[in-house]
């Protein structure tokens, strides 16, 4: 009989009195710096984008996954629909690496809005100079942003854009499938601008 009274007394001393400490502890800690990491924090945009040459336009579109465009995807199935629409070859040829934003770089280098939209635009310039085109599809608000400098009231619009040339900013992929109804705004403004890029040499 001793041992089963002592053992239970011997379990509940170690249960009961070093637990409440640290919990008490622990909620003044997070209390405490909760105030303070609250104001300073600014999260980097995050987003994915690739690059795409269909004819004499570039393509800078949002991917709605974040990876790569597969054949059977259904927002890579829309994007040939549009290409077919505006006359364009509708397997457009994919320029470099997606574009991730942070960017996985170890140390203090700036991931904020400004750093994001000068990265986008640098990489795209430079795939200009490679190769010229006649027009610069932005799809997706990520590609609008930080490459066209403007938002989602844009959308639909033509744009000049400093180093950039004429852009054409576009509702994102996943947007159009959501919302069918903004196709027809697409197909109007593409009417619009097809003649910038259907010329007589063709």
């Amino acid at each position: 009989k001793p041992t089963p009274e002592t053992r239970p007394a011997v379990e509940r001393a170690k249960i009961e009195v070093p637990r409440p400490a640290p919990a008490t502890k622990a909620a003044k800690v997070v209390e405490e710096a909760a105030p303070v990491a609250k104001a300073p924090v600014v999260l980097p945009p995050r987003f994915a984008l690739q690059l795409l040459r269909a004819g004499r336009c570039l393509l800078l579109v949002e991917l709605p996954t974040g990876e790569r465009f597969q054949s059977r995807d259904p927002a890579y199935l829309l994007l040939k629909d549009m290409l077919r629409a505006a006359g364009l070859p509708d397997s457009p040829q994919i320029v470099g690496e997606p574009v991730r934003w942070p960017l996985l770089v170890r140390g203090t280098m700036d991931q904020g809005p400004e750093a994001a939209r000068d990265f986008v635009q640098g990489f795209v310039s430079a795939r200009l100079e490679d190769e010229p085109c006649v027009c610069l599809w932005l799809i997706g608000l990520p590609a609008v942003r930080f490459a066209g400098e403007a938002n989602a009231e844009a959308w639909y619009r033509e744009l000049q854009v400093e180093g950039l040339g004429s852009v054409w900013a576009l509702p994102g992929l996943e947007l159009l499938m959501e919302e069918p109804q903004r196709k027809a705004d697409v197909w109007q403004a593409m009417r619009r601008l097809m003649a910038r890029w259907k010329t007589t040499d063709e």
